[in-house]
């Protein structure tokens, strides 16, 4: 089984920074997942988008790419989901 590599954008960076700091907690455990599942259960897969998609975890959701010849996993965004699309 491939372990994926996960990287953040800068923006998904300062984004997860700013949060509290149980929640970031909570949210980076999540992330931390996606090296070994890049696609979890209750994952969706972006209507619109070529490979972009996003996790929830509670109000927030985590937006990603997924490259499956690289195995690397591209955090793009980390929002309240009034924020997110």
């Amino acid at each position: 089984m491939n372990l994926y590599t996960v990287t953040f954008a800068r923006s998904a960076r300062r984004e997860l920074e700013a949060l509290s700091r149980p929640l970031i907690a909570r949210v980076f455990k999540r992330i931390e997942t996606l090296a070994s599942d890049p696609r979890p259960a209750g994952c969706r897969k972006l209507v619109g988008q070529v490979n972009l998609w996003r996790i929830r975890v509670g109000d927030y959701r985590v937006l990603y790419e997924v490259d499956d010849e690289k195995c690397a996993v591209d955090v793009v965004a980390v929002r309240h989901r009034k924020d997110a699309y």
